[in-house]
């Protein structure tokens, strides 16, 4: 599963070990368990689906990974190294990019500038270089520019290149989002809500792009509601209901685990045909 390099994605190294481990982890606001004792793996070259009712700390948990919560109970480790409690910059700088639940596009700035902003990392010139227009800074310019386009093109978006983000289809703007974090070369990607106010025909075209990122190399971890998009993408699928993990494997086993029904449909007696493919189709 090694990347194309022309796709602006850097190779990813095939490793035996979980890529992404949480180990016991919990987390309060105030009085309330937004997570209790919360073990999950994500493993290279995987799709992997967290879903939930709301409130049940999915994002919470993506905050975690990413810092941008502090740590309170638990270890959380990438590629064999403990990130939680790190900033935000760092766990970004070992390989870990996101996406948000709602879109967050910088006003005015071009699609072209906002997968730039990704590309920064790459920079490595100092001020010294910024205020003599160094040949070094000159050439890493080029080379950041080059992995920008490339990257456009990667996810079809070359045509909007020099429009303002925030001024395209709502579905465009979430392919922005993911080509901002792609930019950053990461080895894991966690996209949270990524097909929230999607059209049909939007969902489709994310699963295909979702599974090409993976096919390059990317691993994926993502929260979503839309479960037909889950159990299509998914290689596992870990559950969580208010704060606790209830079920983590093969998205069918999930599917028709009565523990995920019961926390969709709640406490009703689901005959046993319709009970999964109502759990299928649950908000």
């Amino acid at each position: 599963m090694n990347a194309d390099p022309a796709n602006g994605v850097d190779p990813v190294p095939m490793v035996q070990a979980p890529l992404l481990t949480v180990e016991g982890v919990g987390h309060t606001f105030g009085g309330l368990h937004a997570l209790r004792d919360v073990s999950l793996a994500v493993r290279a070259g995987q799709i992997k689906a967290l879903i939930g009712p709301n409130g049940a700390g999915k994002t919470t948990l993506f905050n975690l990974i990413t810092g941008v919560l502090a740590p309170q109970v638990g270890r959380i480790t990438f590629l064999g190294q403990p990130v939680l409690g790190l900033p935000p910059y760092r766990i970004a700088a070992l390989g870990i990019a996101r996406t948000f639940q709602n879109v967050r596009l910088f006003p005015g700035m071009t699609v072209y500038e906002h997968v730039l902003v990704g590309c920064h990392r790459h920079l490595h010139s100092g001020l010294a270089d910024a205020v003599l227009r160094s040949a070094r800074m000159r050439r890493e310019e080029a080379a950041v520019g080059e992995r920008a386009r490339r990257l456009l093109e990667r996810v079809d978006l070359s045509r909007w290149a020099d429009a303002p983000a925030d001024s395209l289809p709502f579905g465009l703007q979430r392919v922005v989002e993911v080509a901002r974090a792609l930019a950053t070369a990461p080895r894991l990607l966690l996209l949270d809500e990524p097909a929230a106010g999607l059209t049909p025909t939007e969902k489709v075209q994310l699963g295909t792009l979702i599974r090409s990122i993976r096919d390059d190399g990317v691993t994926v971890f993502l929260v979503e509601h839309d479960m037909d998009l889950v159990m299509g993408l998914a290689d596992e699928v870990a559950v969580l209901d208010q704060g606790t993990l209830i079920a983590d494997g093969p998205p069918a086993a999930v599917q028709a685990d009565p523990r995920v029904i019961a926390a969709y449909l709640g406490e009703l007696e689901v005959p046993e045909a319709a009970g999964v493919e109502g759990a299928a189709h649950a908000p």
